[in-house]
C-alpha cells in the first residue's frame, strides 16, 4: 500500500524515501533504535547524578548566560509541592518560551541541593509522559511526532491484517506472542516486559527468514555445481616445500592438508582459513593453488585493493620461479589492450593463477577452466560475489582467508557449510610489536622517540581516519596531517601522502617509494591496513586511535615488524571516554589477534568487524548475531526442518521464492 493512503504529502514521503521507508508495510517495520524510560521518583529518593523527571510552575524570569561561540546556558527556577529547584539548560537560549506562572516539566539530571541539569522539556502533564517512549532513527525534516502519527496511521490501515510468518508449531514450541502482537508492542511498549516478548518474536523470525534464504541458496548451488573430484598427487605438491626458505608450522601443514583433502573430495570446498596477521595464510592458499593447478585447473586469487593484488602475484612469482606456474594480475586501471591480451591469454589455460581486485567478477574474465577461488579477507567477500564466480567454472572450489578470526558456530550460522581451518602459530623470527597508547591528539609527547628510530634506518606509517577536513567533526585527516608534517619537518625527511581517493597510478608510484626507502615517512588513510609489506617500516603512529576498531588497529599494527627490526606502534587518542580507553588499553596489553578478536566481536558486534550486508554479512535490523547467537543458532537448525517440509508452507515457499528473484542477500 502506498505512502499517499495516510495523506502523507509528497516531500515527507521523499524523506522517508531515504529512509528506506516506501510503503504503509514499511512503516510498520521501521523499529525503534532505543527506547527512553521515563519514571517520576519520588523526591525523596532521587540521588545524586539520578535521571529524574518532574513538573512545576516557573517563579523567576529566565535569564540567559553566554560561554562564547553558540554555547549559552539558560536558567530559572520552579516551583512544586517538593520545594523550589535551580533548573540549567545548555544551548536553548529562547527566554520567551519560559514564561512566569507557566507549568513546566524537566527530564534530567539531579545534581544535588535542588540543583537539575535538564536535557529535555516539555509543557504537557508528567504523568502523560511517565513510562516507556519508543525513539527513532530520523532524517531532517521528519520529527519524533512524525514519524509516531504516521506508523499510529500505518496499524490502523493494517494491524488486523498482520499474520504470523512464523509457523504454528514454533510459535507454540517457544511460547512466542503473535506477530501482531510484536509489532504493536514494540511501537506501543506497555513495559520492559511487552518489549521483550515482542523482540523475541521479531528477532526470531528475522534470522528464520534469513537461514530458510540460505537454504534455497544451497540448493541452487548444488544444481550449478556439477562435482569433480580433482585429480593430483599429494606428494607432487608438498614438493613446493622444498622451495622454501623456512619450515611451514604445524598448524600450517595442517591447514595443507584439510585443503587438499577438500580438493580430492567430490563436495565443493567451502572453507575459511583463519588466522592472525602475519601467520603465513597466503602460503597455505599457494599450497591449495598448486594442486588445483596440477590438476589441469585454474586458481583465482581476490584481493581487496589493488596494492594488495599486485604485492601478491609478485609473491607468488618468486614462490613459483622453479615451477612451471604462469601468474597474472587483473585490476580495473590496466590499460584495455593489456587487458584484452591478458583475457585472451586467460581463456586459452595460458593463465594458471590470476590474482585480481573485484574486477574478477566482471563478465568478460571467462576462465578455461576455473578450479579453485581464494578470496583475502574474508568478511569483504560477499555471497552474490560467491554466486558469480561459481557459474565461471565446474565445482570451483572456495578458501576464504581472514585476520578476524570469529567463532566456528558463527561462521555456520552465517555461512552455513563452511569448515574452519585455524593457524595460531606464528612463524619464528616474527619481530614484537611494542603498542603504547599515547593521551594526546598530536605526536607530540613522542615525535623525539619517532624522529629517533627514523634517524636509525626505521620508516614510519602515519594512519588518519579521513582524508580530508570535515567542519562538523575533529577527525584528523591525512591532508592536513601531511601538510603539518611536511611544513615542519620536510627539510630533513622525505613524506609522502597515500588514500583511496589516488588513482591507481599515483598510489602505485608512493608505494614503491616507500619500498625502496625513498620515502622516510607515509601519511595514510587505512588503505594500507591490509597485507602491504614493507621490511624496513617498523615504525607506525595511529591518530584518533579512539575511532577505530580493535581488529582494524590490531591489522594496522600488523604492517610493522616485517623485517629483522622490532616494531612500535603508538595510539594518539585525547579521549576521555572510560570504554574508549578500556578498548585501547587490550592493544597494549597483548598481540593475539584470537583474544583481541574476541574482545571487539564482543564489544563492537560484527557490523563493524564483518562488514555490511553489502559485504556479505546480512544487515540484520534487530537481530544481534553476537548478542543473540542462541537464536540464530537455533533458527537455522530450525530452517533445515521447515525446509525439508516447505510444501506445507505455502507462504514460507512464495516468500523464498520472492526473495530469491530479487537477489536478497546476494550483494
Amino acid at each position: 500500500m502506498e505512502l499517499s493512503a495516510l495523506r502523507i504529502s509528497e516531500k515527507k514521503q521523499a524523506i522517508l524515501a531515504t529512509m528506506n521507508i516506501h510503503s504503509v508495510q514499511d512503516l510498520l517495520t521501521y523499529y525503534p533504535f532505543r527506547y527512553e524510560t521515563i519514571e517520576a521518583l519520588p523526591y525523596e529518593r532521587w540521588q545524586k547524578e539520578d535521571k529524574i523527571a518532574l513538573s512545576g510552575i516557573i517563579i523567576t524570569r529566565a535569564r540567559v548566560i553566554r560561554f562564547g561561540g553558540k554555547r549559552s546556558m539558560t536558567k530559572f527556577k520552579i516551583l512544586n509541592k517538593d520545594g523550589e529547584f535551580d533548573i540549567s539548560l545548555f544551548n536553548r537560549p529562547w527566554v520567551s518560551q519560559f514564561k512566569l506562572n507557566e507549568t513546566i516539566t524537566i527530564i534530567g539530571k539531579y545534581e544535588g541541593k535542588n540543583r537539575i541539569t535538564a536535557n529535555q522539556y516539555n509543557f504537557k502533564p508528567l504523568k502523560e509522559q511517565v513510562g516507556m517512549t519508543p525513539v527513532y532513527n530520523l532524517k531532517d525534516g521528519i520529527t519524533q511526532r512524525d514519524i509516531k502519527s504516521y506508523i499510529d496511521k500505518a496499524w490502523q490501515v493494517l494491524g488486523n491484517s498482520i499474520t504470523d510468518f512464523i509457523p504454528d508449531a514454533y510459535i507454540q514450541k517457544y511460547r512466542l506472542i503473535s506477530r501482531k502482537e510484536a509489532i504493536y508492542f514494540i511501537h506501543h511498549p506497555e513495559n520492559h516486559e511487552s518489549v521483550k516478548q515482542a523482540l523475541r518474536h521479531l528477532k526470531y523470525e528475522e534470522f528464520l527468514r534469513f537461514q530458510l534464504i540460505m537454504h534455497a541458496m544451497k540448493e541452487q548451488e548444488k544444481l550449478v555445481v556439477k562435482g569433480h573430484a580433482k585429480q593430483f598427487q599429494n606428494d607432487d605438491v608438498w614438493e613446493l616445500k622444498h622451495s622454501l626458505a623456512f619450515e611451514l608450522t604445524r598448524d600450517q601443514q595442517q591447514a595443507i592438508e584439510d585443503i587438499l583433502t577438500d580438493l580430492m573430495s567430490e563436495k565443493v570446498m567451502y572453507r575459511m582459513l583463519q588466522g592472525d596477521v602475519g601467520c603465513g595464510k597466503t602460503l597455505v592458499a599457494a599450497f591449495g593453488m598448486y594442486a588445483c593447478i596440477l590438476a589441469h585447473k585454474q586458481a583465482a586469487l581476490m584481493a581487496p585493493t589493488e596494492i594488495l593484488a599486485k604485492q601478491h602475484a609478485n609473491s607468488l612469482r618468486k614462490l613459483f620461479a622453479d615451477f612451471d606456474v604462469e601468474v597474472e594480475v587483473l585490476y580495473s586501471s590496466l590499460k584495455t589492450a593489456e587487458k584484452n591480451a591478458l583475457l585472451k591469454r586467460l581463456a586459452e589455460n595460458e593463465i594458471d593463477i590470476l590474482v585480481g581486485t573485484h574486477a574478477l567478477f566482471q563478465e568478460d574474465v571467462k576462465f578455461y577452466d576455473l578450479g579453485m577461488v581464494v578470496a583475502d579477507e574474508q568478511h569483504r567477500f560477499g555471497v552474490g560475489q560467491r554466486r558469480r564466480l561459481i557459474e565461471k567454472g565446474d565445482k570451483v572450489d572456495f578458501l576464504l582467508m581472514s585476520a578476524t578470526p570469529i567463532p566456528r558456530t558463527l561462521a555456520l550460522s552465517l555461512y552455513g557449510d563452511m569448515d574452519v581451518s585455524t593457524i595460531q602459530e606464528l612463524p619464528s623470527g616474527r619481530m614484537p610489536i611494542t603498542t603504547k597508547l599515547v593521551s594526546s591528539s598530536s605526536m607530540g609527547p613522542v615525535l623525539p622517540d619517532i624522529l629517533r628510530l627514523i634517524d636509525e634506518g626505521n620508516q614510519c606509517y602515519v594512519v588518519c581516519p579521513a582524508i580530508e577536513k570535515n567542519e562538523d567533526t575533529n577527525i584528523k585527516n591525512v591532508t592536513e596531517i601531511y601538510e603539518g608534517m611536511k611544513s615542519s619537518l620536510g627539510k630533513k625527511y622525505t613524506i609522502a601522502l597515500l588514500h583511496g581517493k589516488m588513482n591507481a597510478q599515483e598510489k602505485d608510484e608512493v608505494m614503491r617509494d616507500f619500498k625502496a626507502q625513498n620515502t622516510q615517512i607515509l601519511v595514510s588513510t587505512t588503505v594500507i591496513e591490509v597485507g602491504v609489506d614493507v621490511a624496513s617500516a617498523n615504525i607506525m603512529v595511529i591518530y584518533d586511535a579512539h575511532r577505530f576498531g580493535l581488529s582494524q588497529i590490531h591489522q594496522l599494527r600488523g604492517r610493522v615488524g616485517r623485517g629483522n627490526q622490532k616494531g612500535w606502534c603508538f595510539l594518539l587518542s585525547a579521549t576521555k571516554e572510560a570504554d574508549s580507553l578500556r578498548r585501547l588499553r587490550v592493544l597494549e596489553q597483548t598481540s593475539d589477534g584470537f583474544e583481541i578478536a574476541r574482545y571487539d566481536l564482543a564489544l563492537r558486534g560484527p557490523g563493524d568487524i564483518l562488514g555490511t550486508r553489502q559485504s556479505g554479512v546480512p544487515g540484520f535490523i534487530l537481530g544481534d548475531v553476537i548478542q543473540d547467537a542462541k537464536i540464530l543458532e537455533v533458527a537455522r537448525d530450525d530452517a533445515a526442518a521447515i525446509w525439508k517440509r516447505a510444501e506445507r508452507y505455502a507462504h514460507i515457499r512464495s516468500y523464498v521464492k520472492e526473495q530469491l528473484a530479487k537477489g536478497a542477500y546476494l550483494d
